[in-house]
């Protein structure tokens, strides 16, 4: 999967994602900086597998409320968005985005 287009859309609080199925994933942004999947925020990199991955990530609990401050391409294969909080270490991946993507309600 490959994004088709990535939106940033700070003043509703989302990324927007659509990918080159014609899917669209909105992702609210508290719940992407808490399900950041750098090794700082997922406890050490022995927490770094698949396994670890939230399932979904609209029953995450943000422990604040985080909005994006920018958002930068890696690459051809992730984006690293930089956050309110200071912390900008998370690369996430298009599989990784892809997995997340908050199921339809």
């Amino acid at each position: 999967m490959r994004p088709a287009s990535i939106t940033l859309n700070k003043t509703a609080g989302f990324l927007e994602i659509t990918w080159n199925t014609g899917k669209v994933c909105q992702y609210p942004l508290p719940e992407l900086r808490e399900a950041c999947p750098c090794a700082e925020c997922r406890g050490g990199h022995e927490y770094m597998g698949r396994e670890f991955d939230p399932e979904n990530i609209l029953k995450l609990t943000p422990k604040r409320s985080y909005a994006a401050v920018g958002i930068d391409l890696v690459g051809n294969y992730a984006l690293q968005p930089s956050w309110d909080d200071g912390h900008n270490a998370g690369i996430y991946t298009w599989d990784y985005l892809w997995r997340l993507c908050p199921p339809e309600e």
